[in-house]
């Protein structure tokens, strides 16, 4: 009897040890064929491209890097720009309706004459950017970080909604 407790007490421990390796040979596997998640995100560069005229209507160019890019006149229209660099770019007469461009670094850009409309700026810092004539009705901007002086400027022609967040472009500038 002793004998046949031994035989079973040695063959569980043997399919214990099995098993364990197994396991730790699948972990292991899975572990070394593992993508980090960062490694997914495909990241564009256009710095100190041209893309003046070009057509990015509704792209997803999520953390996008646009350093010093000239894009006037380019369509951005209903694209992803979310976590997106454009310093320094050049945006004259740029068409961002309806773009995210959420928490979006736009320091020292040139917007000017460009279509704002819809556009979601939260949590955006656009620091020294010019803004002149742009079009920012339904435009949200909580939270961005933007110069004093553009936001006064902005407030005097700030109207609407924006259609995706619901907040009035008046209210997320802070208006008076």
């Amino acid at each position: 009897m002793q004998l046949f407790k031994l035989k079973v007490i040695k063959t569980f421990i043997l399919r214990l040890v099995g098993l364990i390796l197994v396991l730790s040979l699948a972990l292991l596997w899975v572990m070394l064929s593992a993508t980090p998640a960062y490694a997914q995100i495909k990241t564009v560069n256009y710095t100190y491209s041209d893309l003046s005229d070009r057509d990015f209507s509704n792209a997803d160019l999520v953390g996008g890097v646009f350093a010093a890019a000239k894009m006037q006149e380019t369509n951005f229209q209903g694209a992803n720009l979310s976590n997106s660099i454009f310093t320094k770019g050049m945006l004259l007469g740029a068409n961002l309706s309806g773009a995210n461009l959420t928490n979006s670094l736009l320091d020292r850009v040139i917007l000017n004459r460009a279509n704002l409309s819809n556009a979601i700026f939260t949590g955006a810092t656009m620091t020294s950017t010019s803004l002149l004539d742009a079009e920012i009705t339904g435009a949200d901007f909580t939270d961005a970080i933007i110069d004093l002086y553009q936001v006064s400027l902005m407030c005097k022609r700030a109207s609407g909604v924006n259609p995706v967040t619901g907040i009035s472009t008046q209210e997320s500038l802070g208006c008076r």
